[in-house]
């Protein structure tokens, strides 16, 4: 009758090459079998895990080795025996109730860290993995942002309590925050849909018409109090367009060749298109304006309203439905039909009360430096860096090539 035993053996020291393969060597010696096996190294310090299974009573010469081998070595070694039930419960939490928690900022300071890590314990979530997404800091330079992917696991049963928690500390502490469910979706995003004005570009395109058209002021006061989610999006739109009226065509090609763009959009769609992804805007804005960006980044769909030009000017009217919140979240699932996915593989971006219904159904639904009052009622949110900071929300790490996709399970 066999005699099986489960050992861990934990291993810390100053990293050198071949302690992993010597350690192993001696496991391959008695034909041990490793159930489980784990490496992090932060500058030079490593810290190793290994379970293993031994046969036949093995287990007594297998530690004597290793730990004269540790010896030889000069790094620390333990070790401790697990009952069948431990190991099989450890087996059976696999993959169930887990959480990728991303913390955000141009930088990150350890009282930052410490305030997150304080919610996680109070919501009694245990951190299994942290790593670095972004590149490692240099000390002669400044850096523009820093992003930590924490693996926790735990029983949520209200994760909008949580999310209301992070984004309280989020304003507190100038950082983002943001957690998901550890689920096949989440590696698994093929489609994101953004918002034009105010998210790709760094304006609002009726505004700059408005002050060509000698109506700055009107305009801009109808189209905060729209964003606000003060009035109704399809009203306030009829309100507006309707002082455009008599603009001269010309205007429009002039205001798009002089588009603010938003910081990050260049290496979001490369990176993006590099990797797969569809990419779609889905505006309140204008087709005009949202072409000229399909062509400049690549973009694979426009939805957006359509001004009526006749004889070269605006008419203060518009062709076709307004493209409202409702219409937005509806092009969203056209979308995810025509590319044959699944909902939650989707993403929107947006900054304003028109856009919540999108974010709401999306796989991935984030405010893009928002209102509070949109911030609040969306899951996710990013408002310290650029638009290529939603990268790291897809599980995308800075590398010597820019960046790739992060490896853990």
């Amino acid at each position: 009758m066999q005699n099986s035993e489960i050992i861990l053996v934990s291993i810390t020291g100053m990293d050198k090459p071949g302690i992993t393969t010597a350690l192993t060597e001696i496991l391959g010696k008695y034909n041990a079998t490793i159930l489980d096996i784990g490496q992090a190294n932060i500058h030079k310090s490593l810290s190793l895990a290994i379970i293993f299974k031994s046969e036949n009573g093995s287990s007594g010469n297998i530690l004597k080795e290793m730990l004269f081998k540790a010896n030889t070595l000069e790094v620390g070694i333990r070790f401790r025996a697990l009952s069948e039930d431990e190991y099989n419960n450890w087996v059976k939490v696999q993959g169930k109730n887990r959480y990728i928690i991303h913390i955000l900022g141009k930088e990150l300071s350890a009282l930052q860290i410490s305030k997150v890590s304080q919610v996680l314990l109070e919501f009694e979530l245990n951190i299994e993995r942290i790593i670095r997404l972004t590149q490692r800091i240099p000390l002669d330079r400044h850096i523009n942002r820093t992003c930590f992917e924490f693996a926790v696991r735990g029983n949520l049963s209200k994760i909008k309590e949580i999310q209301n928690r992070f984004l309280t500390l989020s304003s507190e502490l100038t950082i983002d925050i943001a957690l998901q469910e550890e689920n096949k979706y989440r590696r698994m995003r093929r489609l994101i849909c953004f918002d034009m004005d105010s998210t790709l570009i760094q304006t609002e395109v009726i505004d700059e018409l408005a002050e060509k058209a000698g109506v700055g002021k009107e305009v801009k006061a109808i189209t905060e109090s729209a964003m606000n989610g003060e009035i109704d999006f399809s009203e306030s739109f009829k309100r507006r367009i309707k002082l455009l009226k008599g603009l001269d065509q010309s205007v429009l090609r002039e205001i798009a060749e002089n588009l603010p763009i938003t910081e990050g959009l260049e290496r979001l769609m490369s990176i993006l298109k590099k990797s797969g992804y569809k990419t779609a805007i889905i505006s309140g804005g204008f087709t005009y304006f949202g072409d000229y960006l399909k062509d400049k980044f690549g973009f694979d769909y426009v939805f957006a309203n359509s001004l009526e030009i006749i004889d070269g000017k605006l008419t203060g009217n518009y062709l076709g439905d307004i493209v409202d919140g409702k219409k937005k979240a509806e092009y969203l699932k056209l979308l995810s039909k025509i590319e044959n996915i699944d909902i939650q593989q989707t993403v929107a971006v947006g900054d304003g009360a028109n856009d919540l219904p999108m974010l709401s159904i999306a796989g991935l639904g984030i405010a893009f430096h928002a209102k509070p009052t949109v911030k609040k009622n969306a899951n996710h949110a990013l408002s310290t860096v650029g638009l290529d900071g939603i990268l790291y929300f897809l599980g995308y790490k800075d590398s010597s090539e820019d960046i790739e996709m992060t490896n853990i399970s």
